[in-house]
């Protein structure tokens, strides 16, 4: 396999294309952004984490019945994955309240949910990935109905499988965002990463955040916390 041009750049990763026109490969950075892109920043070694977590837990839930698009971990910090076309939609799965749903409903940060929650939002970073519902989703075609609940169906599976997963490395998880993606023949599937970037996890007994949130708030650390969320995970691997 021969690595061809560079097709796109975003906040964390590089995509380029392959010789075989159905792979592709990601490099992911080290760069940091929140906010939308507003704060920007760098975490060191993060490229190396986020690549090899994000395939470690890709192999898991491809296993527990998960369709994804990880192939194949090339190096330390680039990956081989299936070509698909991103669906517009970011699927935010909620098990306790914290950033943007607390500032938005004025629920405490650390309410625990009866059930966990879904929202979507319109990915878009020229509108601020604004919140819609199902309908929404519909009216603007990003979507049709059938792959709507197939990304709510596979989304509530792996907030079980990842939530059973972190528990028994002493982590909770709080929320986190998935993206998933059509093959050429229309099937959905995971795509894009699962990541301390996209994740919130925090530490089971002290409440410690080991995830982005160490770098939106300025709370310091943020390579550690990295690191060691990475540490665990590979302990429980």
């Amino acid at each position: 396999m021969k690595i061809m041009e560079q097709l796109y750049e975003g906040k964390a990763k590089k995509v380029f294309a392959t010789d075989d026109p159905e792979l592709l490969v990601v490099r992911y950075k080290d760069d940091a952004t929140a906010f939308n892109g507003l704060k920007k920043g760098t975490i060191a070694g993060k490229g190396v984490i986020n690549n090899q977590m994000s395939n470690r837990l890709m192999e898991k839930l491809a296993a527990a019945g998960v369709p994804t698009h990880y192939v194949q971990e090339l190096s330390a910090n680039e990956t081989l994955v299936k070509r698909v076309l991103i669906v517009p939609l970011e699927v935010i799965v909620r098990n306790i309240a914290a950033g943007s749903f607390s500032k938005r409903y004025g629920v405490e940060e650390g309410v625990v949910f009866d059930s966990p929650t879904i929202e979507f939002s319109y990915k878009n970073d020229a509108l601020g990935d604004p919140l819609l519902n199902t309908y929404h989703a519909l009216a603007l075609k990003l979507a049709t109905p059938e792959e709507i609940e197939t990304i709510k169906r596979y989304s509530f599976a792996v907030n079980d499988f990842l939530k059973a997963f972190w528990k028994e490395c002493g982590v909770t998880l709080v929320d986190f965002k998935l993206e998933f993606g059509r093959l050429a023949d229309g099937t959905i599937i995971l795509a894009d990463e699962i990541s301390p970037d996209t994740c919130r996890l925090w530490d089971a007994k002290t409440g410690e955040k080991l995830d982005k949130d160490r770098f939106r708030r300025d709370l310091g650390g943020v390579e550690e916390a990295y690191g060691e969320i990475m540490r665990r995970l590979t302990e429980h691997n």
